[in-house]
């Protein structure tokens, strides 16, 4: 069975309860508002199509994307303008799962043993987390996971990270604050190597001092990796804060500009109205949202799947 294999599974019966709980405030706020727009509707004129719009903005779905979703919309029901609450309900589900599919040819995983992945975003994010959960997430499949504490820059990072291989039971290599990161991530890699690891997930810095100390910075770290595995890192995921907003649309922006993410986590939809972002953020920079965190628990976060997302934020 490939590294990635049980990707492919239908979510558990408790998987999507917590799926549906985690975004319980996204679905309030976004369906709920949509749901109170359409009562006594009969038809989806000039005015629903303006309320929706701010429905979808305001829900931090963005710009862009809210556009091109009213555009979709608009266009299937351009030549008959009579509709029901329910079969609009359904034609905003379809549309807005298109639109998170489209960005499913780019969610393909290489097969390369070991895989590595290299983790970034800013700090408070919930990044070291997401890791933590992540090397549960794998070694339950029954990976072998390697960690490389290659944040340095905070010694609670090291410390964060430590706590968490310990509580998941995997490897961790650390040389402590102030090591030279690149040295931590090659160390990271080697070890993984030969201690034949499935996947090695790899720390760095959480901090947007400048883009051009972020782009040397994340550039070096990734050059000395590839000097034990040509190709790595194989994949460099970003992992956002949806409860930010609009802020996680500027970090998406800055890191993107820094370095070639190829992969998006989305933590923290359970305390959140905003998971609108989701849509928006994968939209507008072309990049497959991978994972999402919808709670706090060890088990809580999830592989993204646009239909599953789409569903339990319609379902009622």
């Amino acid at each position: 069975m490939g590294l990635f294999d049980f990707f492919k599974k239908e979510k558990s019966a408790d998987e999507k309860a917590r799926l549906d709980k985690g975004l319980e405030k996204t679905k309030s706020s976004l369906v709920g508002k949509i749901s109170r727009a359409l009562v006594g509707r009969s038809t989806v004129d000039d005015d629903f199509l303006d309320e929706l719009e701010e429905i979808l903005i305001t829900s931090d779905v963005g710009v862009d994307t809210t556009i091109k979703i009213i555009d979709r919309i608009q266009a299937r029901v351009s030549s008959d303008k009579y509709l029901g609450s329910q079969e609009l309900n359904a034609m905003l589900k379809e549309e807005i799962s298109k639109l998170l599919s489209e960005k499913e040819s780019a969610n393909q995983f290489a097969q390369a043993k070991p895989y590595v992945i290299m983790v970034v975003g800013v700090n408070g994010v919930g990044k070291t987390t997401t890791i933590g959960k992540l090397a549960n997430l794998y070694k339950k499949a029954g990976k072998k996971v390697v960690l490389g504490a290659a944040d340095t820059f905070r010694a609670a990072a090291v410390d964060q990270l430590t706590i968490w291989s310990k509580r998941v039971d995997v490897p961790i290599v650390s040389k402590g604050m102030n090591a030279d990161p690149a040295s931590v991530a090659f160390d990271t890699v080697q070890y993984g190597v030969e201690n034949q690891a499935d996947l090695i997930l790899v720390d760095t810095a959480g901090r947007l001092h400048n883009k051009v100390n972020l782009m040397n910075e994340l550039s070096k770290i990734k050059r000395v990796m590839s000097k034990v595995i040509p190709d790595a890192p194989h994949e460099v995921l970003l992992v956002l804060d949806a409860s930010t907003g609009q802020n996680a649309f500027e970090q998406a922006k800055q890191f993107t500009a820094a370095t070639d993410v190829t992969a998006l986590a989305l933590t923290k939809l359970d305390g959140t109205a905003r998971g609108g972002v989701v849509l928006g953020i994968s939209d507008q920079f072309g990049i497959p949202v991978k994972y999402i965190g919808v709670g706090e628990g060890i088990e809580d976060l999830q592989i993204f799947e646009p239909t599953e997302f789409v569903d339990s934020l319609f379902n009622t």
